[in-house]
């Protein structure tokens, strides 16, 4: 007599493909939920949450990625820690001004402020750079590598702004001070994404000219210390073009 054939034989094949594309989408999401800041999910989280309609006591609120608790939010941004960030800015300071104290030349052309949000490092181009020229010095080169430490360490973003002293360029090959100083931020910044280590969208470059000098020119002195690259540590939510510049 002959064997009865069952249909569906293969349907087993089906099901084991679709499992192991399910397994490796999962995979692929923990990666990229691994690779996403605190910070991020915070702000993603957001969109999950339902509206407010002014009626829950306290307004809307976010679930917070790490400890998996809701917290209020404001303005769209999860509250944050003044306490902690002046901490944090103390912190960076202290480790800009370790990384000065180790090269007198760097200390005496150098300063180190702070605001509501971020941590500014003023260095002269003097000591940054090759007279008229964009080319970095080999005491530059071993402070940003002290910068990019920070970047790779805090969760800030840089903004490198390049100043140059009223006629600063006449002794090099640019046309103006606002060429120079540009050049200069950008080389800078560039040298801070020069290993691939930071992304290159925390890093911004902008150009003064010779628009904003500290003191007037009257010595050399003076005139020294108006040309100056300086970078500022910010919080990523915090800087905005046409504020804080």
């Amino acid at each position: 007599m002959a064997r009865r054939r069952h249909s569906g034989g293969g349907s087993w094949k089906v099901a084991y493909a679709d499992f192991v594309t399910a397994m490796m989408a999962f995979f692929l999401l923990m990666w990229i939920l691994n690779m996403v800041p605190p910070e991020t999910k915070n702000i993603i989280s957001t969109y999950f949450q339902p509206a407010d309609n002014g009626k829950g006591p306290g307004g809307p609120q976010v679930l917070d990625m790490e400890t998996n608790a809701m917290t209020p939010l404001a303005r769209g941004i999860p509250n944050r820690d003044p306490a902690a960030e002046e901490s944090q800015r103390f912190i960076i300071a202290s480790r800009l001004k370790r990384v000065l104290m180790a090269n007198p030349k760097l200390l005496d052309s150098s300063g180190l402020s702070a605001d509501e949000t971020g941590v500014l490092l003023r260095v002269n181009n003097d000591i940054m750079f090759h007279p008229g020229s964009a080319q970095l010095t080999a005491e530059a080169k071993r402070l940003i590598e002290g910068v990019e430490g920070v970047l790779k360490e805090y969760n800030m973003d840089l903004l490198v702004r390049g100043h140059a002293a009223a006629g600063e360029h006449s002794y090099g090959a640019f046309s103006t001070d606002w060429e120079l100083s540009g050049a200069r931020a950008a080389s800078a910044a560039s040298q801070v994404l020069v290993d691939g280590a930071i992304l290159p969208t925390r890093v911004r470059a902008i150009s003064f000219g010779s628009t904003r000098p500290l003191r007037p020119s009257t010595t050399l002195a003076n005139r020294l210390g108006n040309g100056r690259v300086e970078f500022y540590f910010h919080r990523p939510d915090a800087l905005k073009f046409g504020s804080g510049m």
